[in-house]
């Protein structure tokens, strides 16, 4: 059987992790937990995540069959380690470590700042305007994409890598191209980031990212 995968087709949290899946060859099932309709505090996806978050994957064989794994980062890190080809993450610590503060840059820096509950908060309890909302979403996620540009550009031989790191996808890029996707929602301005973007480009040229983009989702809504 293959593992499960609990997710919401817009989270990018579940992105990098259907990212990682595809890259990987890994067959999941896809279970919906629609996020904006508050289906992750409702019935059994409540008795099975702790944190009521999205995504949270499900093993289905082996020694830890009925395990669940909650957090992209360590749950694509799990995929990496059980299946290690193609590799996420660089043979050499140096590099692990530069791809890890890539990645960690959007998922720790950026994502935190916009995800949905955060903007939820905004809008109902501290009664932000939409204008006002989506201003503090296209700074926060402008701010850390400059950063992120200002780290590719000094890794070493920058001019190189096709993707964040090197000639193949990493652990970064599975976190770089859904925050793009999401940031092209609310219409950040990405001038001024070429290698940022040409990374982008080159992730959606696979069909890897393709697959795994929301409008391939089951229960995508436009």
């Amino acid at each position: 059987m293959p593992v499960k995968l609990y997710n919401y087709f817009r989270s990018s949290a579940s992105f990098r992790v259907r990212i990682a899946l595809a890259l990987k060859g890994l067959p999941y099932e896809y279970v919906p937990v629609h996020l904006a309709r508050g289906d992750q505090k409702k019935g059994d996806y409540a008795a099975l995540s702790s944190d009521s978050l999205v995504p949270l994957l499900t093993l289905e064989e082996g020694a830890e069959a009925g395990q669940h794994l909650s957090q992209s980062m360590a749950t694509i890190e799990y995929l990496d380690e059980t299946h290690p080809t193609p590799a996420l993450l660089p043979a050499d610590p140096l590099g692990r470590a530069r791809v890890r503060a890539l990645a960690q840059s959007i998922a720790c820096e950026i994502h935190p700042l916009n995800n949905l509950r955060v903007l939820k908060y905004l809008v109902k309890e501290l009664k932000v305007g939409e204008e006002a909302k989506n201003t503090w979403y296209s700074h926060w996620v402008r701010t850390g994409l400059e950063s992120f540009e200002r780290q590719l550009a000094r890794l070493p031989q920058p001019e190189s890598s096709t993707y964040c790191y090197g000639s193949t996808p990493t652990l970064a890029d599975c976190c770089l191209v859904p925050q793009i996707f999401n940031g092209q929602r609310f219409e950040v301005n990405f001038d001024g980031l070429p290698r940022t973007m040409a990374v982008f480009d080159a992730c959606m040229k696979l069909e890897a990212f393709q697959n795994s983009q929301p409008s391939s989702c089951p229960d995508f809504e436009p």
